[in-house]
């Protein structure tokens, strides 16, 4: 079986190749994901949102990856082509037998808040 950083730097590399059926089976069916913008309990909700997100998205530069056990944090800039620029996000990961099943991301969310405002 992978440890915690395995499964999350598997996970990293599916969303960024755009390989959203790689990164589903990363996923627990119960995920809990926690962000500035959006709360979800399973990962289907969470994937969509992450895909509408994607053809902003240049790439992500992962500044630290700090492991303890199951918890797994990444610290990256988000480098974007939108009018939102470069985002710092830190993302505490944890892992539960072989897939994540909680996510939290924190950032300063004040300049995407126009592209997600909710209409």
């Amino acid at each position: 079986m992978a440890n915690a950083l395995e499964i999350v730097q598997a996970y990293k590399n599916a969303t960024a190749a755009d390989d959203w059926k790689a990164a589903r089976r990363l996923l627990h069916d119960d995920l809990s994901f926690e962000g500035p913008f959006d709360k979800f309990d399973r990962p289907e909700p969470y994937l969509e949102a992450l895909q509408r997100l994607h053809p902003i998205v240049e790439r992500a530069d992962i500044k630290k990856i700090f492991v303890e056990g199951d918890d797994v944090c990444v610290l990256y800039d988000l480098v974007t082509n939108s009018p939102a620029g470069t985002a710092f996000i830190a993302e505490w990961l944890r892992v539960r037998g072989g897939k994540i099943a909680a996510i939290r991301a924190v950032f300063d969310a004040r300049p995407f808040a126009a592209m997600f405002a909710k209409t």
